[in-house]
């Protein structure tokens, strides 16, 4: 079956969950027309069902190939590109100075998470793109802005990240290569990365690398790392495109799935060096690296939040059609669909709620950014950005566990045909299991809540959250309505053990932080069930109001989470809490 982006959903989603509404008449949105939100994403739908969806397929099957030094992608996928580049998608939150449309971070969230439904392994190269803009727009010269930022905003040109080596891995201080100073002012680049997506295709005539590299005399570790600008085609003053850079793919990886993703190993200084320009300060490469690194995690998140819907979506469709036994209390010959058995039931709900919730989070992580670089007030900017810190850890790590979760429930409902890969049910399983390596670790990234988030303004950042997150539960309580079930009940039992738990480790990271560190994946967990629950609930409440067709199925979705995954926020609390002695003290059994 083909993709349709669900756009009720979407629109409750951002307009409601992720507060984009309430944003907008606050006035931290200029003079941005929300109006304009449900076109794009309809339109935005549109492609990704007629263009995208259908070569979802064939790059898994066919792959990439290197010839002669050149990769290239699978069949239709250049001319995909040319078609999604002609229609502006690339440039939908580009900035207008520079040829973008200059709409909010949080409308191309929703193309993002559109692009990965449909096809995740296409969607994952302007995601770099996007990454890359944002980071020479906010430390690049003026010079390399005119040259290259109109070109990576229109699409004409791709981006990519350069971190990872062979030898350093997630320890980026630990890298090798090595950047020396010409005397023209630029740099001669020579080393080797790994794991770089869209290193080398056929897409673009152009391919712009952002490559971490360390100078001869700079500090070590991460206090040592430039940031440089390395095209794979040197540009000319006028915009042409002159002579090859000293930078080519050696190889390409042969992954478990985004078989249509080109995964190469990068090589440059076989002749000389490859000409690379600094962006920012020598030595500051990885503050312009987080830049486009937390925009790319967001996007990761939404890979995760794409591959879960398009998962569920099938099953949903499966699940109607496949008939196998009879149904509790059904008479009559005939086998019934299986959709009329409560497991199959109780799988579908769990896919549905669990990406809703994910869904919620991520927008509601690039309203934040938006806000934090919109808002007219510093003070609302600031409480913005801090807020938007917070999430995006839990936005990466959380929606991309979901997409994984979703897509093997997915393969579940599918029995033995999940197991076949003509259904395509496996496809999603394999993609989805990179999302949470990619950008960081999900480990990572909970370590990231635990130590730098979490502690922010002694905690002032998260116990805002959870005081907006009660004020929701007081809504859902002060309704009555007996349709939400237990759900105000279950929501106020999550967000107390959150509190508690937030409190423990606030403590630990004072006196026994490896106490701390122990707890910080589930603590995680914790988090994503709390807010996430809450979030639906609190567009269920919304829906009611917001001429939305049949507004008592996001009740009955909110009742589902806070009843059967919010739940599992005091055992997630006694992880935390009560078990840090059974993996700190683990050695006895790991290496014993």
């Amino acid at each position: 079956m083909t993709y349709r982006a669900p756009i009720n959903d979407m629109l409750l989603a951002l307009n409601h969950g992720a507060g984009l509404m309430a944003a907008v008449k606050a006035g931290h949105y200029g003079d941005f027309d929300a109006e304009i939100t449900a076109a794009v994403i309809e339109e935005a739908g549109r492609f990704a069902s007629d263009v995208l969806a259908p070569l979802n397929r064939v790059g898994d099957e066919h792959g990439i190939k290197l010839e002669d030094g050149k990769v290239t992608t699978a069949p239709g996928w250049p001319d995909a590109y040319q078609r999604w580049t002609e229609a502006g998608w690339n440039a939908v939150s580009g900035p207008e100075a520079h040829g973008g449309q200059g709409l909010p971070l949080a409308v191309n969230a929703v193309c993002t998470e559109i692009w990965s439904a449909a096809n995740v392994a296409f969607g994952l190269c302007p995601l770099l793109t996007l990454s890359a803009i944002e980071a020479l727009d906010a430390h690049g010269s003026i010079e390399l802005k005119k040259l290259y930022l109109d070109k990576l905003i229109s699409g004409a040109w791709t981006g990519t990240m350069q971190l990872t080596e062979p030898q350093a891995g997630s320890d980026v201080g630990a890298l090798r290569t090595r950047a020396e100073r010409a005397s023209d002012g630029t740099y001669r680049i020579r080393g080797t990365k790994i794991f770089i997506t869209y290193g080398d295709h056929d897409m673009t005539d152009n391919i712009v690398h952002f490559v971490l590299a360390r100078l001869p005399d700079a500090p070590a570790g991460t206090k040592g790392i430039s940031l440089f600008l390395v095209p794979k085609y040197l540009v000319n003053a006028d915009g042409s495109l002159g002579a090859r850079n000293d930078i080519h793919a050696s190889g390409v990886e042969h992954k478990l799935g985004m078989h249509a993703s080109p995964t190469c190993t990068m090589t440059m200084g076989d002749h000389g060096g490859a000409i690379g320009y600094l962006i920012g300060e020598e030595n500051q490469g990885m503050r312009c690296m987080f830049t486009m690194m937390n925009q790319a995690r967001l996007g990761v998140g939404l890979e995760g939040v794409g591959i879960a819907d398009r998962a569920y979506q099938q099953a949903l469709a499966y699940a109607q059609e496949r008939r196998q036994g009879h149904a509790m209390g059904k008479t009559g010959d005939g086998s019934d669909p299986i959709i009329a058995h409560p497991d199959i039931k109780r799988m579908l709900m769990q896919m549905r709620a669990l990406t809703a919730a994910a869904r919620s989070i991520c927008y509601a992580t690039a309203v934040a950014l938006d806000v934090a670089a919109r808002g007219g007030d510093p003070k609302v900017r600031s409480e913005a950005a801090a807020r938007g810190a917070l999430l995006t850890p839990i936005a990466k790590a959380f929606s991309t566990d979901i997409g994984n979760e979703v897509a093997y429930l997915g393969v579940q409902i599918h029995g033995g045909m999940g197991f076949i890969e003509e259904t395509g049910a496996a496809q999603h399983y394999r993609d989805a299991r990179i999302t949470p390596i990619y950008e960081g670790t999900n480990g990572i990234q909970a370590i990231d809540l635990v130590t730098r988030k979490l502690g922010t303004n002694g905690g002032a950042s998260v116990f805002a959250l959870l005081d907006e997150l009660r004020d929701v539960v007081g809504r859902v309580e002060a309704s009555n309505d007996p349709a939400f079930g237990t759900t105000g009940a279950k929501l106020r039992e999550a967000l107390a053990a959150l509190d508690r738990t937030s409190r423990w480790l606030l403590e630990r990271l004072a006196s026994a932080p490896n106490d701390a560190l122990a707890g910080a994946t589930p603590y995680l967990r914790l988090f994503g069930v709390t807010l996430g629950g809450c979030m639906l609930a609190s567009e269920a409440l919304a829906a009611g109001g917001d001429g939305i067709a049949e507004p008592a199925r996001y009740v009955t979705l909110a009742r589902f989470f806070a009843e059967n995954l919010s739940v599992q926020a005091g055992a997630l609390e006694k992880t935390v809490t009560e078990s840090a002695d059974a993996v700190t003290g683990a050695d006895a059994v790991l290496l014993g």
